[in-house]
């Protein structure tokens, strides 16, 4: 008899835990009905009546149920979401900063706060996420999950702060609003008044520079406008009065920035070389007038870059409170961690020297490659410990730049990932990857991530550094080789024929894919007439395109244009141009040459970080086109001298050459090419002593040829020395200290 009381008392007390269990949880939405109604202050702002009709639409999109919004003072009867600054807020007090928000409940309601600025607006749309489970991937609609039953927990609080106060990830997707808040992140013409580099801003050399001269920096005893002259008391009166004027037209602006161009040479006049010496560093003349401008505008942020000349901080100059220092780490290659990347330390220990001086410290990050937007740039694996050493160093901010406007590889998920770890930098990023993949790419996901493990894996093992300024083809120790190529080929495949039909994953996945096809044609050109190149040789010797590779540009460029690319590079050409190219290609056609394959010996190392094929640059019988980066061999700061034995002696009538016009990146037309012919390889005799004339000041970039008869045809050669010196130095309109001049040769021709 005991015993069966017991028993049924052990069923009554589970039977009331299982319905003190269904008791909490809160049923929002059941069948297209609700009881619940949306809440809001009886004065609303504009922000708490948006959010109210945010969180109506998706409830309705996910339920099919639109809960009517009403004032507080209506006293809603009936359980309610209440939304902002309503009397629920007294009942449960919470101090939240500007950003932040709350999700709680209280009984049957719910409620949602949202500090001073944005916080509100992210609330709604983290509860519209994780628990009406609708996502926002990209700029593009939101997937809306529908449901017959919206539920959610009895007990809920969560509380979300920011680890960083300023959160960017420069992606097109930044360009949606809906994406922004949805996502926590913020856009720089929100929050600047000024941005970035700014002395000519402030202060335009086009204004200034032929009646004052004085303003801007003495290099090498003479004024350039590169930079300002920080010492003058004139420039810091037009730099207050511009700003004045600039504040008082965008008075919600937070953040001002006095910061240098993006140029090198920096003032050195007595009183500005003076403060850095003082100092140690660019940077003193810098800050001594940065605090000065932010003096004057004790309430405002007035932001500053630690880039370039001015990365290193001063000894002991503080910056005032109101003064935030930008500190980007450029330099830093990106297929290891930045808290371990030989390459970072200089960044490492300027983080540390200018957190030893202020507590306002933002970071200028990179995750894209600049000169080629589309190149596979496997970084995801050192995503999270980086925005991790940021926050333990005390970072504030983050402008973290990928390809801009411009689609480039992976935006849409290195966004999305970057994103969320700016939100919380110990998210899991395996199952951020694997869930954004399988959302965005239904059943193409698992070959996705396959690729995406592989070319990662195969880039660690190759030791390659990932270079933002580098490019894809590489012959040597590369993870993008052609037999690699066809593999992640292979796998994409795959990914495509998963899609089975649906027209939108078929373009997402196309999209995807643009990395391989860019690298693939990219390479065509590197090899030429070699094997994986453009070109193949018929059995009468005749030269002809590769089968297809005409509708395979065509259908590339097309999927670009589709995918959003406005430029393949930082500055680039767009998809149309880069169409053009390949038609001058096609039409150029092979040269002959008699040196095609031969021996070529170099007097001088050409430059290390620009190999090309090395010495077989220059008879691989294949042009350079008119980036510098790919087939051009580059001699830094010494002559070409280069000696071509083509194997046996013959008859030489012509020996012709490009050389490469970009000052934009330090390239000059050599002084002088010297061309002289040998039998015996130690008795030369001149055919050709050309002299140069160097452009006056531009920025173009072209190709030159330099065309050579030889007026003894009938003589016998087998040697050829080509002589192209290098500028002695740089023009005065592009000199800087730390640069020399460089040439750069793609393929001496012989015929």
């Amino acid at each position: 008899m005991a015993k069966g009381w017991l028993y049924g008392y052990l069923l009554l007390l589970i039977s009331l835990s299982a319905c003190h269990g269904n008791a909490q949880e809160l049923i929002l939405a059941s069948n297209n009905a609700s009881e619940y109604k949306i809440v809001i202050p009886a004065k609303a702002s504009k922000l708490e009546l948006r959010a109210a009709s945010v969180l109506q639409d998706y409830f309705q999109r996910v339920s099919g149920v639109q809960l009517p919004i009403i004032a507080d003072a209506a006293k809603p009867g009936t359980p309610a979401i209440y939304i902002g600054h309503t009397s629920k807020e007294k009942k449960i007090p919470v101090n939240l900063p500007a950003e932040g928000s709350l999700l709680i409940t209280d009984g049957k309601d719910l409620v949602i706060y949202g500090g001073s600025g944005k916080g509100l607006i992210y609330g709604v749309y983290g509860f519209i996420e994780k628990y009406l489970h609708c996502k926002k991937l990209s700029d593009g609609p939101a997937i809306i999950t529908t449901a017959k039953q919206v539920l959610v927990p009895g007990s809920i609080r969560d509380e979300s702060k920011p680890q960083f106060i300023y959160r960017e990830v420069y992606y097109p997707a930044s360009q949606d609003p809906e994406y922004l808040e949805w996502n926590r992140l913020q856009q720089f013409e929100d929050l600047w008044g000024l941005w970035g580099h700014s002395y000519d801003k402030l202060a335009p050399a086009k204004t200034y520079f032929s009646t004052h001269p004085e303003y801007y920096a003495e290099v090498k005893g003479k004024r350039q406008p590169t930079q300002l002259c920080l010492s003058n008391e004139n420039v810091y009166k037009i730099v207050v009065d511009g700003l004045k004027t600039r504040m008082a037209q965008n008075p919600d602006a937070i953040y001002w920035s006095v910061s240098p161009n993006d140029d090198i040479d920096d003032c050195a006049c007595d009183k500005c070389k003076a403060a850095n010496d003082e100092q140690g560093s660019p940077s003193g003349s810098l800050i001594k007038f940065v605090n000065r401008v932010a003096g004057a505008f004790p309430d405002k942020v007035i932001t500053t870059l630690a880039y370039g000349y001015t990365h290193r901080a001063p000894k002991s100059l503080k910056p005032l409170n109101n003064v935030y220092i930008f500190l980007s780490n450029i330099d830093a290659y990106r297929d290891k961690p930045l808290a371990t990347e030989g390459s970072a330390a200089a960044f490492r220990n300027d983080l540390k020297a200018w957190r030893a001086l202020t507590p306002n410290l933002f970071v200028w990050d990179y995750i894209t490659q600049f000169t080629n937007y589309l190149a596979p740039f496997p970084n995801f694996h050192t995503l999270q410990p980086n925005m991790q050493f940021m926050k333990e160093n005390g970072v504030k901010g983050m402008f973290v730049q990928g390809s801009g406007d411009t689609y480039g590889e992976w935006a849409e998920l290195r966004s999305y990932v970057t994103a969320k770890l700016l939100q919380n930098d110990t998210a899991n990023v395996k199952e951020l990857t694997a869930g954004f993949l399988k959302d965005y790419y239904g059943a193409a996901a698992p070959f996705l991530q396959q690729y995406i493990d592989l070319i990662q894996e195969k880039m660690i093992a190759s030791h390659r550094k990932l270079d933002i300024y580098g490019n894809p083809v590489n012959e040597w120790n590369s993870y993008l080789t052609p037999e690699l190529l066809d593999e992640y080929s292979a796998i994409f495949d795959k990914a495509e024929a998963a899609t089975d039909g649906n027209g939108t994953l078929q373009e997402r996945v196309t999209r995807a894919r643009l990395p391989l096809e860019y690298t693939v044609l990219q390479e065509m050109r590197f090899y030429g007439i070699e094997k994986y190149g453009i070109f193949i040789r018929e059995k009468n010797g005749d030269w002809s395109l590769r089968p297809n590779l005409e509708k395979k540009v065509s259908r590339f460029v097309d999927n670009c244009k589709k995918a959003g690319v406005k430029e393949m590079s930082e500055g680039g050409v767009n998809p149309d141009q880069y169409q053009a190219e390949w038609d001058s290609i096609y039409k150029a056609g092979v040269t002959p040459t008699k040196a095609t394959g031969t021996t070529v010996t170099l007097q001088y190392p050409f430059a290390e970080d620009y190999p090309a094929k090395g010495n077989r640059t220059l008879v691989d019988g294949t042009p350079g086109y008119t980036d510098f980066s790919y087939n051009w061999l580059c001699f830094y700061g010494v002559p070409m001298v280069a000696t071509i034995d083509l194997g046996r002696i013959q008859s030489v009538e012509k020996v012709k050459m490009h050389f490469l016009d970009d000052p934009r990146h330090w390239i000059f037309l050599p002084e002088r090419v010297l061309v002289e012919l040998s039998a015996d390889g130690m008795n030369y005799r001149t055919i050709g002593d050309l002299t140069a004339t160097v452009n006056e000041e531009h920025y173009n970039r072209s190709i030159k040829e330099y065309n050579i008869q030889n007026t003894n045809a009938a003589s016998q050669v087998r040697y050829i020395r080509v002589t192209a010196n290098n500028l002695t130095t740089l023009p005065e309109w592009r000199f800087r200290e730390n640069k020399k001049p460089m040439i750069a040769c793609d393929e001496i021709f012989v015929q």
